[in-house]
This record gives structure tokens, sequence and C-alpha cells, in this order.
């Protein structure tokens, strides 16, 4: 007995001193063996009070007056004759008369079980933001919120917000030591309650961190967690996600429209639109449109407005820049209701080195590389997470898992996939090689895999799309096929050939012809998605309108053909806002969209055009209904780059099923150019980015049928007009009937 009371000295001593990582073995309440007879043994820290009484939650007129002990702040009672604990409250009292009451958290067990905690070490817990964080719970009938966080290098971790003055020795948490987690059960705790994690680290520096597992998060450029209630929010969009899950969507029409909510439109005084209010407004315009989807960037958790959302603080919050969580949840119900889709920008490549986030978490490299060498990222001083810890993986698994499943999102843009990949990214051949003395990261591409797998079992009709600009092979195949599991991967090799054609005068385009043709060599190898991303219209590169080459009239014409052509080429679609209507100036996240050039003729024309291509791409489906094959694509003439002309041919399953595509990327007019075709029937013009009501010149096709004259090795051909810097296509009408001879023969 003496034994124990020197250790429970010592224990209370490092705990007013804030060293101790158990405070559960020396606080609450404890069955002890008192001369032979049951008592109970009563123990709280609380070193604001002077006066401490216990009261019996179900009985309160049972009370118990608590004596300080010789460790400030710790006061403590044995209960006599007592068989059974039961639950209590505390009713303090300081020196200036101030009285306050709270249910003691020391009186709980944790409220993670044996089988989490061991998920939890193995990395295989995907819904763990279920359990770590804050989450309202009620334990033995009490309401309350149970924190855990992972710090193993951690000598102390304590509870701090509001709720308690931030006073790191009120709420000190129980190490769970196998598992290097923090636990603690705080009851009482209200929503929108502001908390942070104060840790001690093993050099007795105290951290001031914010919760990796926070469902919200203050706004910049504060920075503590926020507690939130994720249950209360009533979803309506029962029948869109039912319909989700029969999706397939390699054989659908995608069009995707980019956005940044923050400056899309603002008001007036230079307010973001929030969530409620960006929504109604947004799901009409794409609606009007004709996209599909909506992509969003800059949605995660950031502090800094101009890393547009890539530096990533709350991996498992919606920035509170534009509301609450269930603001976000009404946007994409609202999204839903329109039958459009949402896909979410989502960051596992790097994360700042603010204090208050992942950086050392626990005094030590903990989400990050052990070594520095391999910890920082050279291209955005950022640090790089340690995929080969099992703990880092599943918390990174389950922030995607947590987007689809809490918020309903259909889908997710993985950003910076070929940073991840290669361990040689940005440094110039100064970089630790793999256990094999490659480049490769083995601990990414199994977490690639893991991600995928986990996130098409689990959710049904969702689309996972890799940002990966390099020609690692398999990107967007299934993993059983040796792929990274990728449904989807943006043509980043395609984006940049096609820029860089359509920059050049049309006169010196026949000496880059292959720029606008190479990308069919590969159009087929991956499941692409034909991007013309924000990053293309940024730092000093230019609006695309202001890429095109020429007067006024030709950069307008240009970049009809331009958006015609990625339409009508193989892939899925998406469009940076603004460009939709040639923004002419380049994005900035501090400034709404110039809404104000719709006004002019030029801009109203080409926003027009683009709810056109939109309309064209989804009603018909030579555009998309074959997949992702050669069936659905065949050149007519890829060669004449004299002219710099391309001629192709889009295929569905119907015979009918066929699109002519006719590019001129030269302002020449031809008034009878013959192409051949594949079928003897009649052609009707569906698309020409000349027509007049796109502010072109008028050089349109009416009905043309097709002649038995063989052309560019084809039995069939048309003689059409081609206008200048346009783009014309055809569909099939109907089908001819060849003429026979037929001569009676004369009986003689």
């Amino acid at each position: 007995m003496e034994f124990n009371n020197i250790l429970i000295s010592e224990g209370l001593s490092k705990l007013g001193q804030g060293d101790y990582n158990n405070p559960h073995g020396l606080l609450g309440m404890y069955l002890v063996d008192e001369d032979g007879k049951s008592a109970l043994t009563v123990r709280i820290f609380c070193p604001a009070a002077c006066d401490v009484t216990l009261v019996h939650i179900d009985d309160s007129s049972k009370k118990y007056v608590l004596n300080p002990s010789k460790v400030h702040g710790i006061f403590e009672t044995v209960i006599k004759n007592r068989k059974k604990k039961f639950l209590y409250k505390l009713v303090c009292r300081d020196q200036e008369g101030n009285e306050w009451s709270y249910i003691d958290p020391y009186q709980f067990d944790s409220t993670l079980s044996e089988e989490e905690l061991l998920l939890f070490k193995a990395g295989t817990d995907y819904q763990v933001y279920n359990r770590m964080g804050a989450n309202f719970k009620e334990v033995m009938g009490v309401q309350g919120v149970s924190f855990a966080v992972w710090a193993p290098h951690a000598k102390r971790v304590s509870v701090i917000g509001t709720f308690n003055n931030w006073d790191g020795r009120r709420h000190p948490m129980r190490l769970i030591e196998d598992y290097g987690v923090w636990e603690l059960f705080i009851p009482g705790l209200q929503e929108m309650e502001v908390y942070k994690y104060e840790i001690k680290t093993e050099d007795d520096v105290l951290l001031y961190k914010a919760d990796p597992y926070a469902k919200y998060s203050q706004i910049r450029p504060d920075n503590a967690s926020v507690i939130y209630n994720l249950n209360k929010y009533k979803w309506k969009d029962k029948r869109w996600m039912e319909k989700r899950e029969h999706k397939a969507y390699h054989k659908e029409p995608v069009s995707i429209y980019e956005v940044h909510i923050g400056s899309w439109k603002k008001h007036p005084n230079g307010a973001f639109y929030t969530y409620r209010e960006a929504a109604d407004n947004l799901a009409q315009y794409i609606k009007e449109m004709g996209y599909t989807h909506i992509e969003l960037m800059g949605i995660i958790e950031h502090p800094f407005d101009g890393s547009w959302g890539y530096q990533v603080t709350g991996y498992f919050a919606p920035t509170s820049r534009y509301g609450t969580p269930d603001d976000f949840r009404y946007f994409i119900d609202t999204m839903h209701k329109h039958q459009i889709g949402v896909i979410l920008d989502w960051v596992p490549a790097h994360f700042p080195k603010d204090a208050f986030a992942l950086e050392k978490f626990d005094g030590k490299a903990l989400y990050e590389h052990v070594d520095e060498k391999q910890a920082h990222h050279p291209h955005w001083g950022t640090l790089i997470f340690d995929y080969g810890k099992p703990q880092v993986d599943m918390f990174l698994i389950a922030s995607a898992v947590s987007w689809l499943d809490n918020y309903h999102i259909d889908g997710l843009r993985v950003d910076a996939v070929a940073s991840m990949l290669y361990l040689d990214y940005g440094r110039e051949g100064d970089y630790v090689p793999n256990k094999y003395g490659s480049r490769e990261n083995l601990e990414a591409i199994e977490f690639f895999k893991k991600l995928n797998q986990t996130a098409y079992r689990e959710f049904k009709g969702i689309l996972m799309i890799a940002e990966e600009s390099t020609a690692w092979p398999k990107v967007s195949h299934p993993v059983d096929q040796g792929g990274l599991g990728f449904g989807f991967k943006w043509n980043m090799g395609w984006m940049n050939d096609f820029l860089t054609y359509m920059k050049v005068d049309p006169y010196f385009r026949k000496y880059n012809h292959e720029k606008i043709t190479f990308s069919l060599m590969y159009a087929f190898s991956e499941n692409f998605i034909q991007v013309l991303s924000h990053d293309e219209v940024v730092h000093g590169k230019s609006s695309m309108i202001y890429k095109m080459p020429g007067n006024e009239w030709q950069q307008f014409a240009n970049l009809r053909a331009a958006y015609g052509y990625m339409y009508m080429h193989p892939g899925k679609k998406m469009l940076f806002m603004g460009n939709e209507f040639a923004q002419t100036t380049e994005w900035s996240e501090e400034r709404e969209l110039d809404w104000g050039l719709i006004a002019n003729k030029s801009h109203a024309a080409i926003q027009k055009y683009v709810k056109d291509l939109n309309a064209i791409y989804k009603n018909h489906k030579c555009l998309w209904e074959l997949g992702n094959g050669y069936e659905n694509f065949e050149w007519i003439d890829c060669d004449n780059r004299n002219q710099s002309i391309i001629s192709f041919v889009r295929k569905g399953l119907q015979p009918k099923d066929k699109f002519i595509v006719v590019i001129n990327f030269t302002p020449v007019t031809y008034e009878a150019y013959r192409i051949g075709v594949p079928d003897y029937a009649v052609y009707t013009e569906v698309l020409n980015s000349d027509d007049m009501c796109y502010d072109g010149t008028g050089v349109v096709n009416q009905e043309v049928s097709s002649e038995e004259s063989p052309w560019h090795g084809r039995p069939y051909s048309i003689e059409i007009k081609i206008p200048p810097l346009g783009i014309c296509v055809f569909k099939i009408d109907s089908f001819l009937k060849k003429l026979k001879d037929k001569k009676k023969v004369k009986k003689i």
C-alpha cells in the first residue's frame, strides 16, 4: 500500500506538471478495499477550484465533499460502504465565489474498442474518421464528444479550447500505448466549440495543433478546429444516388465544368458567395450550359487563398470560407437535384509546413518522411507524406472515403499523381532510390492501388481521376490488370501539344502538323479526359483567347476551331470556368470572372458555341458510346499538312451513328473540298463554327449527298465548303440506294 501511495504521489505530481500520459489511472472513481469493506475512491483535478462537491447524477440528494490534496488542483475523497460505481457530476467554486458544474470525464472508459485499435494499427480502418478526431457520442447515457488523436512520440496530449480556457492541465488525454493513440471522452460539449490539441513533446516543447481529423475549422487566419455534428443533415438526393450506382461512365458522356467557388462570382463588396448562394446560381448556369459534372477547386480546408486549395491542412473538412459542412452538403444536394455530378480536387501528394497542422505533429516526423531528403517537396516548399506508414496511408484513404461517404461526392480528381510516382520528381537526379535502386515510389504505387480499389468497391458509380503528366503505363487500368486502378486520367500530353499547335501562326502550322495528330497514336492507351484546366490560364500563360494568333476575329475563330476539335476528339471533356465565354484576363482567385464580357457579341457567341458543343456531345452516341478503342475513331485524312486540314470519323454502335469531322486550321476558305466518306448517304451538317450565330462569316453547308467517287482511299466522297479557321461536322441523315442498270431481255 505504501508503494502504491508513492506511485500515486509521483503520478499526481507529474499530472500537476503536465507530464502524465495516463490521467485515467489516477483520476475518476475506483473501487477499493477499505478495512475489509468495499469503498469508492474519487480523485479529480480542477486547478481553478477551491471547493469541490461530488453529486450523484441519478440522486442529487447524495453529495460528497472532496478534500484538497497536497498537489495543487487535486481533490479527493473516500465514499465508504459502496460496492458499485455510479455516475456523478462535480460542482466547483473558485475563490471569487463563481460556481460551475460538469460531468467528470475521467469516470468513463475508453470509447475505442480493441478491434478498432487493431485496425488502426494495421492501417485498414478506412472509416476511421468516425473514431478519430472529435465525434459526438453517448456513453453510459451521457452525451458528449469523444476525442482521439495519433501522437506516438508525445509525452502528454490535452484537449484545449474555449470550454476550458485553453488550459492544457484541465483535459489531459489517456495514452493507449501499443497504438500511439490518445483518447478522452468529454461530456456536455456542444457543437461549434473551438478546440486544439496541446502536445508536450519528448523535448518538453509545447505544440498547439489543429485536429488532423477535424470535420470543420475556423476561417483563416484563425486555424483551430471546430466540433461539428455531421449526423443532423437530411439528404434529398436518394434518387440520384440510386441512379448513380448503375453509371458506366466509360460509355456515357462526361463534360466537366471546373470551378473555383471563391472567384466564379463575388458579391459587389468582394465577399465570397456562400455554398448555399453559389449552389443555386451555379446549378442553373451549369444546367443551362449543358455540362454533366462540376469539378471543385479549393474546397478541402487550407490556410492560404493563393494556394487555391492545393496546400491542405484539413483533410476531412470543407473550407469554412463559404460556410459550414452542412452548407456544403446543401450545395451538393442542389447539384444532384439538377442532375449534375460533383467532382472534388483531392491532394494526397504533399502538405504545407504550417506549424498548427501536420508538420512534426507530435514533435517528430509523423505524417512526413523521417528522412529529411525524402520529406521535402522541391517544387512547392511542402512536405511529402510517408506512404510506407500504415497509419498515414489509412489517414489519406479515409479522407478520400469521407468525402464520398459524408458528402456524397461523385468523384475525386487526384492532384499531382506524377510527383508521387517518381522518387526523383523535381530532384534533378539527387534522390533516394527504392530498394531495387530505381526511381519508382513503390509505397505510393501500392497506396494508389488500395485507394482506388477501396473507393470503387465501396461507392458504385463514382469517378477516380488521375492528374498524371507522364507516360506511366496503365494509370487508368484495373489493379488486377497491372494498373493503378484509376477510372480516368487527364490527357496532359494532348493538352500540351494542342496548345503549342494553336499558338502557332496558321502559316507555320504545316511545320507543326504532328502536334495536332500525334495524340491519336495513344488516345486509347488510357481512359482519357481532354482538359483545359485552370493551370493553362495562370502565371503568365495567358487566357485561352489570347493564346490564339491573329486579329480579333481570327482569335475567336481559332478558339472555336480549338474547342470543336476538343469535343470531337476521343475522350471525356473538361473546361475551366471563364473559358466558355473567352475570358480575356488570366484567372486570379482574388477577383470574379469578367461576366461583363458577355455583353460583347463575340464573347456571347462563343458562350453559345460551347453550350451547343455540350448539347451535340451529349446527344450523339458516336462521341462516347463505344467507350475507349479505335472502333470509335477512324482517320479520313491526317496527312494534309500543307493545307493544315484534318478529317476523321467518329462511330457509334449503329451504322447510322457516325460523325464526319473536318477542321481547317488556316484562314483560307474552300468552296469545293472533297472528303472521302465511309457510306453512300445523305449527310447533314450538325455543327459549323463559322455559322453567323457564332459570329462567323457564314461559310456553311446544307444537305450534301455522297457520290460514288473514290477519295481518301474510300469508295464514296462528298464535296463541301470548308470555312476559314473552322470546324464542320456532318452526320448521316439517310442512306442512299445504289442504282443498278435493269435491262429487259426480249424473248425472240
